[in-house]
């Protein structure tokens, strides 16, 4: 692998100029110190130059070409989830370390193929589940921990996203449904198993238009799940305990400048608590390139990355009959 930049920070190429790139997460790197964006590849130079005129590095027409540089220690990948796989396996066969969109794979098959390479080549394979490093969540889990609502009984989120204008779908199911699955291991722990699951049938918003399930933990603690790409939209999670309950919205897609605020209900009584602003996506890609450069054990990513597909192989198995 090359050396990493100039004054300590990874040197990060982009494969496709995705929406969540251009929005959110590349300008989060530039404000990460740990990060340089050294080039922005697209199947369209036009697109590609865009991307760089915006947020520097290189404009490169072609994914594969990205890879042959030798100024790109770690790449970062917005594609369609149906291409992480592919180009992951292909950024570790250049010696590159992935950061990768979430979901990672669309089976556990591919998401075993690729942690095991990525342990074979020594290189970090990390699955970009942004939301679970924005200090709210740490914050709420205290706050559960020192009792505030008591033991918990049951666990709910939704993800919901609305059409486009023009009915253009802005994310997949399996995009949106990652968010509360994810969140129900982040609240829940390990150990969940899938009571049941569904599917919506084809419509014309999709082939798979909405979802739910049902999952158990094995200290009998439920989580309904529920998420969609044809709602109006919603973002959050809830805890009901044996003496009151808790609700935190703008739970996955937080702005930067937004001021989470947690809903307690408690004996009747309803307040509300402000939480800290943060920075998520910046966060994240702090962690990656930390763990790039300071040589940390790669296997706590790799194993999140497998029990994340292993419980949503579960569900889409479930929700299949």
């Amino acid at each position: 692998m090359s050396a990493a930049g100039a004054g300590g920070a990874v040197r990060i190429g982009v494969l496709g100029c995705a929406d969540i790139a251009e929005r959110r997460m590349l300008p989060s790197m530039l404000r990460q110190p740990l990060v340089e964006v050294t080039a922005v590849a697209s199947r369209r130079i036009e697109r590609a130059q865009d991307f760089a005129a915006k947020f520097g590095g290189a404009a490169v027409a072609g994914y594969e070409r990205l890879l042959e540089r030798e100024d790109v220690d770690a790449v970062y990948i917005p594609l369609p989830p149906d291409l992480h796989v592919e180009w992951t396996l292909r950024a570790l066969a250049a010696g590159k370390h992935v950061l990768c969109e979430k979901p990672f794979a669309t089976s556990l098959a591919d998401a075993e193929k690729a942690v095991s390479f990525a342990r074979e080549s020594g290189l970090l394979l990390m699955e970009s589940f942004m939301f679970l490093h924005h200090s709210q969540h740490a914050r709420v889990r205290e706050l559960v921990a020192e009792g505030l609502i008591g033991e918990v009984q049951l666990f709910t989120s939704e993800f919901g996203i609305p059409l486009r204008p023009g009915g253009e779908r802005a994310s997949t199911l399996p995009e949106v449904a990652a968010y509360p699955i994810r969140a129900a291991r982040l609240f829940l722990g390990e150990g969940l198993r899938v009571a049941g699951a569904q599917v919506r049938p084809a419509s014309p918003y999709g082939p798979q238009p909405a979802g739910s399930a049902l999952l158990t933990a094995p200290s009998g603690v439920a989580a309904h799940l529920a998420y969609g790409v044809e709602h109006g939209y919603r973002s959050g999670y809830g805890l009901w305990g044996s003496e009151g309950r808790l609700r935190l919205e703008r739970a996955f897609s937080t702005p930067d400048e937004f001021t989470p605020v947690l809903q307690v209900e408690r004996g009747g009584v309803t307040r509300e608590i402000p939480l800290a602003r943060d920075r998520h996506f910046t966060n994240i890609a702090g962690v990656f390139a930390r763990a790039v450069l300071e040589g940390e054990d790669f296997t706590p990513h790799t194993e999140e990355v497998l029990a994340h597909a292993r419980l949503v192989d579960e569900v889409e198995r479930a929700a299949q009959g």
